[in-house]
């Protein structure tokens, strides 16, 4: 049917099958699964090719962090002869095959700016950023949980005279070579870039980016790199797989304890490094946060030789007493200076650095602070009980022209600044209406695994916080439900000023290189 136009409103294209926003794995993986079956799909996709993410904004020296068999998309496993972890050519070469198997054509270059529920024609409405509507009766969501950096806000960052990139803009340690350089962040990504950088005869300094509550010490926040670091492999054997193998007969929390002391009897005591272990169990953390375990790939060999640094001071534990501070602290309390003021001890624990002791206090419910400046007076009261905490991370306080500022005082010079923070989901600033499926975060309000569908035809896949195995796991799924609607319900109606254009023809392959796996001897014929 020839393109029809309003002479009020923009170009109203309707789509045959759902209208899938994001090429990535997550949106090849449902497109895949909804031609298995013989549903069309229209995939938007901002960028110019598929797997954007691991085409431009990922290093040079990335591997998938899990073996090739749990980082299969549906219906199509890796080529035989990549090994147990695929690069990240050979995972964007894998991508790319699999568009191709399932003869999926996103429409590249088309960045969504709004999609929201039409309740008057009862269909799905999305606008691209050239003015382009689509509509459509089922809308995917597949823009994932990485969608857009996450860039923290570093005071005086404007000032500083060298460079300040995110990881999404880095790409090998060859550019940062013979310069000294802040690592802000302790994931995956923060340890295998401070890795790169040391092969590279950079010089990585590794610091916190972010406050974690010491409450069971002290009723206030200070800064902790708290993460659990496993090893890749237990063995030989996947450490993933392990836990995947005995979380299906064995409690999980048992699991986790299994995993910290391997991790203890391979690794040895990361505390006493700076990076403190949570409380909560690695794979009970995962599954309850989000929050990903580093898988050492050799990072933690340099830091104990000293080529990684990590940046940190010691705390001075302290006995669970009240006592009067002598007279030669100076104290201050609501933020202004007072010699005379004498807040009562209320923690265990005060940090030390540059000979300068500090505590915190509290009385008549307000938070005082003192510091100590002269070593000679070493609270005698109470030496005798005095011990030694685990070192914990120095976090920035603020950036100055010729490097940072921590938040016990000192400063240091840095070459670079690399934010190895993460990124987070874009569906708040375009999805419109998403009926009680999505946070204000953009994840799923449901955990896994029921945080594939809401509410009018709305589905979303990559959000599940378990990488490509939940991914799978929730195509599959939308892919069946869409199916079932596909073939027992009408379509909505196409509403005033629409074109009727389907999406080519997306045949389910020949001869599949694996079994169906989303086929159900019950689905309606």
């Amino acid at each position: 049917m020839p393109t029809e136009r309003s002479a009020e409103g923009p170009k109203c294209t309707w789509v045959q099958g759902p209208i899938i926003v994001g090429a990535g794995p997550s949106g090849l993986a449902v497109a895949a699964c909804l031609a298995d079956l013989g549903v069309p799909s229209t995939v938007l996709e901002k960028a110019h090719c598929v797997a954007s993410l691991w085409q431009h904004r990922t290093y040079d020296r990335l591997k998938l962090h899990l073996p090739k068999q749990f980082c299969e998309l549906p219906l199509m496993g890796f080529p035989p002869g990549f090994p147990k972890y695929p690069s990240k050519q050979q995972f964007v070469a894998y991508a790319v095959s699999y568009a191709a198997r399932f003869g999926i054509r996103p429409l590249f270059g088309c960045a969504v700016r709004l999609a929201e529920f039409d309740f008057g024609g009862g269909c799905w409405r999305v606008m691209t950023e050239s003015g382009e509507v689509f509509l459509a009766r089922w809308l995917v969501v597949a823009t994932g949980e990485n969608a857009q950096p996450v860039i923290p806000e570093l005071p005086g960052v404007e000032r500083f005279a060298g460079r300040v990139i995110h990881t999404s803009s880095y790409k090998s340690g060859r550019d940062f070579r013979g310069e000294k350089v802040l690592v802000v962040g302790c994931g995956n990504s923060g340890m295998e870039i401070s890795l790169d950088l040391c092969r590279h005869n950079a010089r990585p300094h590794m610091v916190v980016r972010n406050s974690v509550s010491f409450k069971e010490l002290y009723p206030c926040t200070y800064d902790v790199m708290q993460v659990h670091v496993l090893p890749r492999e237990i063995l030989g054997l996947s450490t993933f797989g392990i836990a995947m193998a005995l979380v299906r007969w064995f409690p999980l929390r048992a699991v986790d304890r299994l995993l910290l002391v391997a991790a203890h009897l391979i690794l040895g005591d990361t505390d006493r490094l700076g990076l403190r272990r949570p409380k909560t169990g690695p794979i009970e953390l995962k599954n309850s946060t989000g929050k990903t375990p580093v898988l050492d790939v050799g990072a933690l060999a340099h830091i104990k030789a000293g080529k990684i640094k990590v940046s940190t001071h010691r705390w001075l534990a302290l006995p669970s007493l009240s006592f009067p501070l002598p007279s030669s602290w100076s104290a201050s309390q609501g933020g202004r200076d007072s010699p005379r003021e004498r807040p009562r001890l209320y923690g265990r624990i005060m940090p030390v650095s540059s000979g300068r002791f500090e505590i915190l206090g509290r009385r008549g419910g307000l938070l005082a602070s003192a510091a100590l400046h002269e070593l000679s007076v070493a609270f005698a009261a109470a030496a005798a009980a005095l011990t030694w905490c685990p070192l914990v991370t120095r976090a920035v306080k603020e950036v100055i022209r010729t490097g940072a500022r921590f938040v016990d005082g000192r400063e240091d010079d840095f070459d670079s600044i690399i934010l190895a923070t993460g990124y987070k989901s874009n569906v708040p600033s375009w999805l419109k209406g998403g009926g009680g499926l999505f946070t204000n975060e953009g994840l799923p309000n449901r955990p896994f695994p029921g945080g594939w569908k809401g509410e009018k035809g709305l589905y979303s896949v990559g959000f599940t916080m378990r990488g490509l195995l939940g991914t799978s796991s929730d195509a599959v799924n939308i892919a069946r439900d869409i199916y079932e609607q596909w073939n027992g319900g009408a379509p909505s109606s196409k509403g005033d000023d629409v074109q009727d254009r389907s999406s080519p023809a997306l045949p389910a392959p020949s001869s599949a290189p694996r079994t169906s796996v989303i086929r159900s001897s019950n689905r309606p014929t």
